[in-house]
């Protein structure tokens, strides 16, 4: 069966996840808002340019984890994706989706937001397979580290190839769907790279290598 990868964020639904779970907290008063708020930007700003320090990243984006109970965690999360993540699915991903799935497609989510916020996303799509980086637990409590490689950059590639081995797949007629010139190295390693809504950075890569370029909210680009 053809394998369909999409990215989450700015991909499937209409904004980052981890940058707003970030607002979320601070919104909610459960971090402190004049410190991680101005930290979340600057990341989310590196992460845009290219320059974020993904092990810098996750030590801050993980410490709310490991400083709460799991029923706590479960409570705020199912109210942040209620209300901020809800308005943000988009249809033309939806049609995208059943799209692979009416063809039989293999469809899998790879995304470097942790999976404690992107699981309930991908689950909203009917997605089954999700790669993400994996925030460490022990017991039933978070420890504010990562398991194995961050699901970022060349790290996708890593670990979709583990997948891959796990689940007897291959990448021949791969599709992959993302907006970020993060993901390049991955993009690269398909047969079929789209870039969605992309950044400027993968516009100019995608037209440059003839890659075929839309827009899930706003009709096809080319």
């Amino acid at each position: 069966m053809t394998l369909a990868i999409f990215d989450l964020d700015n991909t499937l639904i209409a904004d980052d996840s981890d940058y707003l779970w970030g607002k979320f907290l601070v919104d909610q008063g459960i971090v402190d808002r004049l410190v991680y708020d101005k930290i979340n930007a600057q990341f989310y700003e590196d992460y845009q340019n290219g320059t974020l320090d993904m092990m810098a990243f996750l030590r801050f984006a993980l410490a709310p984890l490991a400083a709460n109970p799991i029923e706590k965690l479960h409570h705020w999360r199912e109210e942040f994706i209620h209300t901020i993540i809800t308005p943000l699915l988009l249809d033309k991903a939806k049609a995208l989706v059943e799209k692979h799935r009416t063809q039989g497609d293999t469809l899998l989510v790879i995304t470097a937001t942790n999976s404690f916020i992107t699981a309930p996303i991908v689950a909203l799509y009917g997605i089954e397979n999700l790669i993400a980086t994996t925030p460490e637990m022990i017991g039933d409590n978070y420890t504010g580290n990562v398991v194995g490689v961050p699901c970022f950059q060349e790290g996708k590639v890593t670990r979709l190839n583990e997948w891959l081995t796990l689940n007897n797949e291959r990448l021949e007629g791969s599709y992959f769907y993302s907006d970020s010139h993060n993901d390049l190295p991955l993009l690269k390693l398909v047969d079929f790279p789209v870039a969605v809504d992309p950044d400027e950075k993968l516009r100019d890569f995608a037209l440059s290598q003839q890659w075929k370029v839309i827009s899930l909210r706003d009709g096809e680009i080319n």
